[in-house]
C-alpha cells in the first residue's frame, strides 16, 4: 500500500492517460460518487447528527482507516462482518486491513480516558462483500458510544436516537431487550448451541414463524418460540428481567417510547447486556441498532447509524437560501454584495459568465435566488432578487437586510 499524495506535481513516473479514458475514470464496483443535491443532503444530515450528538455531550473522534489485520479481526471471528474485512499488505509485507466498523478501535482510544468517556465518530468503513443495488463496499457509519456505561447511559443513547430520527422526519419504533435475559431463558429451557439458536430467535419478526421453527429444529429448540409470544408480565420470573425494568425506568425519565421485544438478540457476538433495534414504523425494515458490550474489562454501550440508510429515509428541509449573484462587469460590487449575503447566514456564489447563461446555471445547481449586479442597479442603489421557484421578483435596497 503506497501513497503518491504530494508527489504528483512534476512527477515523470506516473503513466499518462487522457481524461476521457474510461479505464481511468470508471468506478470500482461497490463504490459510488455523491454530487449535487445528494451530496448536500448527506452533508446536512451529518450536520444535524453532529449538533445532536454534541448537545448530549458526546465528543468527536477520528481514527485511521488502515489498521493491522489482527487488530481489525479481534476476537470476533464468528461475526459475518469480520469475514468481509478488506485485506491489504504494505511494502514491508505487513498484513493490514481497512476498518469495517468503528467499535473495535475503541479498544485503543478508550485507554487513559476518564469515565464515562462519550465519543461520536462519522466516517467511511469498508466491507469486501458481494455488491447489490443497495449494498456497497464503502459506506458512511455514524456511531455514538459511552465507555463506562450503565442503564442511565443506555437510556441516554436511545434518547439521542429518538431525538435524531425525529429531527430527520423519520417515523420509527424503538425495540429493546437484554442478552442476559435471553441467555437465562435458553439455559432454563436446557437449549444447546445457544449462540446459533439466538441468531435464529432474532429472525422471529423478520421471517415467517414456520421458517424459524424449521431452522430451530436442527438444535431441538423449535418450541422455544412459544415463550417469546408471552406477555411482558410473564418475564418477571426471570432474574435478568430486573435489568429490563431498570432501563425502562430511565427511558420513562427521558420520555423515550420504546417497546420490549423478548426475542431481540442482534447479530454481533460481543453484546452482553441491553440490545436495541430501531425499525421504520409499520415495517420490518431496520434503521439502526446497537447494544452493550465489554471492552478492556469496562462496560460500554453504543449505537450505529448508516448515513446511506438515513439518506433514503430523511425528510429534511434546507432552510438557507442559495443566491447566485451575477456580475454584469461589476466585480467589486458583486463581491461586496455576496459577502453581505453570506454574513446574513445564507449561501452566495458569484457568476461571472454571460448573463444569458446565468439562469441555466442557477437551475443546474439549484440556486433558489438570483441577483444581477450591474450599472443600473448600482446607480439606483437597488437590486432585483428573483425567486427561482415562484418566478417572482422583489426589489431590495443595497442597505437592506436579506
Amino acid at each position: 500500500m503506497t501513497s503518491d499524495c504530494g508527489s504528483l506535481k512534476g512527477s515523470s513516473t506516473l503513466p499518462f492517460r487522457p481524461h476521457g479514458d474510461k479505464k481511468m475514470t470508471e468506478l470500482v464496483k461497490g463504490f459510488k460518487d455523491y454530487l449535487g443535491e445528494d451530496a448536500e443532503k448527506r452533508t446536512e444530515i451529518q450536520k444535524i447528527m453532529i449538533e445532536i450528538f454534541e448537545r448530549y455531550g458526546f465528543k468527536p473522534a477520528e481514527t485511521p482507516i488502515v489498521e493491522y489485520e489482527n487488530f481489525v479481526r479481534g476476537d470476533n471471528e464468528k461475526d459475518d462482518a469480520v469475514s468481509d474485512v478488506f485485506k491489504l499488505k504494505d511494502k514491508g509485507d505487513r498484513k493490514l486491513a481497512l476498518r469495517y466498523e468503528f467499535t473495535f478501535q475503541l479498544k485503543r482510544i478508550m485507554n487513559n480516558q476518564k469515565l464515562p468517556f462519550k465519543r461520536y465518530q462519522i466516517g467511511s468503513v469498508f466491507r469486501d462483500e458481494p455488491v447489490s443495488a443497495n449494498r456497497f463496499r464503502q459506506f458512511t457509519q455514524c456511531d455514538i458510544d459511552t465507555i463506562g456505561s450503565n442503564s442511565r447511559d443506555e437510556a441516554e443513547i436511545l434518547a439521542v436516537t429518538q431525538n435524531l430520527l425525529q429531527e430527520l422526519g423519520i417515523k420509527f419504533n424503538i425495540y429493546f431487550n437484554n442478552r442476559k435475559l435471553l441467555n437465562e431463558i435458553l439455559e432454563k429451557e436446557r437449549v444447546k448451541n445457544i449462540d446459533y439458536v439466538m441468531k435464529e430467535i432474532d429472525k422471529i419478526d423478520k421471517l415467517p414463524e414456520e421458517q424459524v421453527k424449521k431452522n430451530l429444529e436442527k438444535y431441538g429448540a423449535e418450541n422455544i418460540i412459544e415463550i417469546f409470544k408471552e406477555k411482558k408480565e410473564f418475564f418477571e420470573k426471570y432474574e435478568s428481567y430486573k435489568e429490563i425494568k431498570e432501563l425502562q425506568k430511565y427511558l420513562d425519565y427521558y420520555g423515550v417510547e420504546a417497546i420490549f421485544l423478548p426475542n431481540l438478540a442482534r447479530g454481533l457476538s460481543y453484546y452482553n447486556g441491553s440490545v436495541f433495534e430501531v425499525k421504520i414504523s409499520g415495517s420490518k425494515d431496520s434503521i439502526t441498532g446497537g447494544g452493550s458490550y465489554i471492552f478492556n474489562g469496562v462496560q460500554c454501550t453504543g449505537i450505529s447509524f448508516g448515513l446511506d440508510r438515513l439518506f433514503t429515509l430523511a425528510d429534511i428541509k434546507f432552510t438557507k437560501d442559495k443566491y447566485l449573484v451575477v456580475s454584469l462587469d461589476k466585480e467589486e460590487e458583486t463581491i461586496k454584495l455576496s459577502k453581505k449575503i453570506r454574513n446574513g447566514g445564507n449561501i452566495a456564489s458569484i457568476f461571472y459568465g454571460k448573463p444569458s447563461k446565468a439562469l441555466d446555471y442557477a437551475n443546474s445547481y439549484k440556486y433558489n435566488k438570483i441577483v444581477f449586479v450591474g450599472e443600473k442597479e448600482i446607480k439606483a442603489k437597488k437590486f432585483m432578487v428573483k425567486d427561482m421557484d415562484s418566478g417572482k421578483e422583489k426589489s431590495l435596497d443595497f442597505s437592506a437586510k436579506l
